[in-house]
This record gives structure tokens, sequence and C-alpha cells, in this order.
């Protein structure tokens, strides 16, 4: 069995997320303290006790699926299970930096400050408003990119996210986005409806978030990754620092290419996944990009136990 960590994005937080872990595994729990003290409060009381209104704000969602998922690797870490365990790891966009972490390439503290700066970053590169993204279900990547490119008529709007066959996500100005969602469907689609997100992430738009990105960037110590890092913006693994470095820049306007990465992954052996974290929705993303691809979803202490014991018995 060879296994890739994935570790997910934005739209997975819930309120309680990792406190089983956090109850079952000392290691867990020191996770979300460091985190706390890294940002200066308790964003675990937060994820735990708060409200998910509060908590789906980007600078505060970011930071807080991070830790999520480097707590249930920690978890899996007690149980004997390390991140050498995975041939590749890869992250839907935020999750590219957990995935960083947990191989390595940057602190626990590092991670969190960066994913702060990245969440605010990206909330103020556009006004309020002026942005939006949609979902198109049920146009492949080139019509989905076609429908954007007619739709942006002098404006911004592109294929952001490339998640599965059948599902891409554009992102741009609100107006463009808007006719995107009605050409879409004009063209076939079978659905294609706004989202409720507060920013239009990975397109051009993102252009001063990037720089804000760069600059943080430069101030944190990333190492080689003991586990090699699949990218977002170019679905290829990579263990280079400072490429790995760029590509975090670049992806802050570039496309989330995760249909292609997996489908890397699994054309390099790979034949398990395991998403480390919250939620579920990379694992239904995986089964729909290659059914070959197992999959399994570990986000709470059982799940760790249950992973870990498979682990064992491979």
């Amino acid at each position: 069995m060879t296994r890739a960590f994935l570790f997910p994005g934005q739209g997975a937080q819930t309120i309680g997320m990792g406190k089983g872990l956090a109850d079952a595994y000392p290691a867990a729990k020191e996770v979300f303290d460091r985190v706390d003290e890294a940002l200066g409060e308790k964003l675990s009381a937060l994820i735990w006790d708060g409200d998910i209104a509060e908590l789906t704000l980007t600078h505060n969602a970011q930071p807080a699926l991070m830790a999520t998922s480097i707590a249930a690797m920690a978890a899996l870490e007690a149980e004997g299970v390390t991140i050498e365990a995975a041939r590749f790891v890869a992250g839907h966009s935020l999750g590219e930096y957990s995935a960083l972490c947990a191989a390595g390439a940057l602190t626990l503290e590092d991670t969190a400050r960066l994913l702060r700066i990245r969440g605010n970053a990206m909330q103020e590169a556009v006004p309020v408003g002026e942005g939006a993204m949609a979902a198109l279900l049920g146009l492949d990547f080139e019509a989905a990119s076609g429908v954007a490119a007619d739709a942006a008529d002098g404006a911004v709007c592109q294929a952001a996210n490339d998640n599965d066959p059948g599902q891409v996500v554009v992102s741009g100005h609100r107006e463009a986005v808007e006719r995107a969602v009605v050409l879409a469907k004009e063209r076939g689609a079978k659905r294609a409806v706004m989202l409720p997100v507060s920013a239009p992430f990975h397109c051009a738009l993102m252009e001063p978030a990037a720089e804000v990105m760069a600059g943080a960037l430069d101030q944190v110590d990333i190492n080689a990754p003991t586990v090699p890092v699949v990218c977002n913006v170019t679905a290829r693994s990579e263990t280079s620092a400072m490429v790995l470095r760029n590509n975090l820049v670049d992806q802050v306007t570039g496309a989330v290419r995760w249909r292609e990465s997996v489908a890397w992954m699994a054309s390099e052996g790979v034949t398990e996944t395991w998403e480390i974290g919250a939620g579920k929705a990379l694992s239904g993303m995986v089964r729909r990009i290659d059914r070959a691809l197992a999959s399994r979803a570990v986000g709470t202490a059982e799940d760790v136990v249950a992973a870990a014991e498979a682990f064992r018995g491979a």
C-alpha cells in the first residue's frame, strides 16, 4: 500500500473540530496550545466553543484548520504512524501549508503566523462585495475555463480550483462570475452556484496578497521537507525549499490544480490517500478523480486508532 497524506482547505471548518483529538492525545493538545501561543490568542477556544461565523472568517479558518490537521498528525505519530508513512503529502490551498508543516519544512509556529497573515491579506486584497466565486458542476476544466474566459468581458474571471472531473470553481469580479454562472448553465453545466465566500481567491485579484506573502515568506526559514510535497500550482512533487517558497507565493493567484495533483500521485504509484484533519471533502474528490484509489478520513480520535490499526496490519 503506497499512501499520500492530504490536508484539507477552507470550507472544512466546524465548531468542535479537533477537540476529541486534544482530549485523547496530549501531543494533539500541545499543537493547539502552541498555535494559541504563536498567535497570542486562544484560537482553540474559538475552534471548540465559538461561533461558526467567526471561525469561518478567513484569518481564523486558515490557522484553525491547519492546527486541526497537525493535531491529527501528532495523534497518528503517538500511535506509531509518522509522516514518512506517506510517499507524498499535498494540501488543498491553505492545506499546502499544513502539508509543509507536517513534513518539517515549516515550524508549527511559523505556519500559524503565516496563515494568519495570509488570511488577512487575502481578505484585504479586494473590497468586500467586489469579488466572488462560483462552483460549476458537470463541466470539465477545459469547458469551465472557456466559460470563465468568455464571461470575463474585460474583468477578471478565472478557473480557480480544478477540484475533480466535474467540479471547477471560478473566481474574479462579482459581475463576471455572475455572468459565468449563467453561461455555464447555457453550456450544459448540471449546476452553477455562487459560493458563500468573503473574497475571490486564487485569481489575479489576489496579487496584493501575493506581494504580502512574498514578504512574509522571506522572513521565515523553509527546510527541505522529509516527504515530497505535491504543489497546487504545478501538480508535481517538490523538495527544494526555494521552489516551495516561490510556489506558495504563486499559489495565492494561481489555480489549485487538485485533479491533476491526485492523478499524478496515482501515476506515481499511490494507491491510498489519508485525509488528515477536518472533514471528508478531499476524500470525495479523490473518489471522483480515480475510483481505484482508496481513501480514508483521519479527523477524530477514533479515526486515528482505526488508521493506525490498518497501517500496522498492512
